[in-house]
């Protein structure tokens, strides 16, 4: 493909430009949705797939963490290879693998089978995830943007926040099996749309720095393997042990060969940004603090006050569905006055709904009694979505946007597994499943540590230079051209 072919979109009529926007928002959107659900979406399922599977408790944890695992340790990876090789193509190649992860998920037939297609899902996430956001900063005209990331940051907070609900009610009315099948028709839809609506861009065109990713890869997972068996293992277990201090052992690592490096996969210098910095901590505590208390509440409700999973579910739309209706309108506010007053209004409501739901929560509570925790916490999660992924985006250089977008995914799932494995511990400690009255007293400790994490968040966002000094504005994402050696070769 030449230079001229690739940059012709610079010269389409706006008309032209704005419907492959639309396009890129859909099909960002759709992908995103389907990566960020199946973090979530088995939990409710666990049950059912025992019954089925067989397996012990150690084997259905494994269902929900191989995918944690492999999605958090391959998202910068997932970027780098993007920006070297193609973010359409590989764009393309993630969500073949997978599309075709979720059908082997679906088909299998043992506890084993369905613990590595789950593995194999979350390696095809991680390379689809932190692409989605550049190929549409790239669509999308800068002064749309706010309103694009409000639209792809409120679709994936539904994903993310509905996943319990999603797949308790396949479960309940078809069966766990139509947790997967679901994805196959939609990464089917996205191929072929994705190749003919999506111009192809690239990074910088740098080769890709091996030591950095494999002291990176090892590090998180290292670190996510620790966090996601300690609940399970006992935190002074010897492998718990071994994967946090040798995962620690190699970020470490990371953090100094980077420094040094020549062509980092990572740039250390983009933390010397306040900016990136400051969004990228107050994401990773906002998901600590967040999927730890979905993963707490969507239990209480079923497993205390009786609900059904399709029942919990529409209970809880006033939080999971807020973000549908605010998020777009936090994307709009966020464009006009800067990200970081709404990212932090967010977080510090999002706290608060929180901090009431653990006043509120008994063993008999009534649901007018939650219902302003819900609409405060959606509210504050819609709020932080849109200007959030828009600050990481305007934090750094067009061509480093594929690798910002690859770390802020990749510490918000460390985030998201450091939070169920705390939340969880918590729980343990002070309550458990004994009875509806031992799963409160453990619910509201957690809860009260979720809102204190995310209200650490917020104050992290207020770290976040003001307007006129963060947005120096990036302008508007150039195609950048194929690196000059495989021009040459074409």
């Amino acid at each position: 493909m030449s230079h001229q072919t690739e940059r012709q979109t610079d010269h389409q009529p706006p008309t032209a430009r704005l419907a492959g926007a639309g396009w890129a928002l859909v099909l960002t959107s759709v992908a995103g949705f389907m990566a960020s659900l199946d973090n979530l979406v088995v939990t409710t399922a666990l049950p059912s797939i025992r019954e089925d599977l067989g397996g012990g408790l150690h084997d259905l944890e494994w269902t929900v963490s191989a995918y944690t695992l492999t999605f958090a340790v391959l998202l910068m990876f997932g970027a780098a290879l993007g920006d070297r090789f193609g973010r359409r193509r590989l764009f393309l190649a993630g969500i073949s693998i997978f599309t075709g992860a979720s059908a082997a998920a679906a088909l299998a037939p043992g506890i084993d089978s369905l613990i590595a297609a789950r593995a194999v899902q979350g390696a095809g996430a991680a390379v689809m995830m932190p692409l989605t956001l550049t190929l549409l900063t790239a669509a999308v005209p800068a002064a749309k943007r706010g309103m694009a990331y409000g639209i792809w940051g409120a679709v994936n907070g539904l994903a993310i926040a509905s996943g319990p609900l999603i797949g308790g009610s396949l479960t309940e009315h078809i069966s766990w099996q139509w947790i997967f099948w679901l994805n196959v028709p939609l990464g089917l839809a996205l191929l072929p749309l994705a190749r003919l609506r999506l111009a192809e861009s690239y990074g910088t065109g740098a080769p890709l720095d091996i030591p950095g990713t494999l002291l990176a890869s090892g590090g998180l997972f290292g670190i996510v393997y620790g966090l996601v068996r300690g609940p399970a293992d006992g935190w002074t277990g010897p492998m718990v042990l071994t994967g946090l201090f040798a995962g620690g052992a190699l970020l470490v690592g990371f953090v100094l060969y980077s420094v040094r490096a020549k062509n980092p996969m990572l740039p250390m210098r983009l933390f010397r940004s306040r900016a990136f910095a400051g969004i990228n901590a107050a994401s990773m505590l906002m998901f600590l603090g967040m999927f730890g208390s979905i993963f707490l509440l969507s239990q209480y409700m079923q497993g205390v006050l009786g609900y059904t999973p399709t029942e919990a579910g529409l209970r809880m739309l006033p939080w999971t569905g807020m973000p549908m209706l605010v998020a777009p309108i936090a994307g709009i506010l966020s464009d006009r006055t800067g990200g970081r007053p709404v990212v932090a209004t967010g977080l510090f409501l999002q706290a608060a709904g929180l901090a009431y739901m653990a006043s509120v929560a008994t063993v008999d509570a009534s649901y007018a009694a939650q219902l302003p925790a819900l609409i405060v916490s959606g509210v504050g999660m819609a709020l932080f979505f849109a200007p959030a992924s828009a600050l990481v985006m305007s934090s750094v250089r067009a061509s480093e946007q594929g690798i910002a977008s690859g770390a802020n995914n990749a510490l918000r799932e460390v985030g998201g597994a450091l939070g169920i494995a705390v939340m969880a511990s918590i729980f343990s400690a002070q309550g458990g499943y004994e009875t509806g009255q031992t799963f409160v007293d453990g619910l509201r400790p957690a809860l009260v540590t979720g809102a204190a994490v995310v209200a650490v968040a917020g104050v992290a966002a207020l770290l976040i230079p003001g307007r006129r000094r963060a947005d120096v504005t990036v302008g508007p994402v150039e195609q950048t051209p194929r690196p000059a050696l495989e021009t040459a070769s074409h």
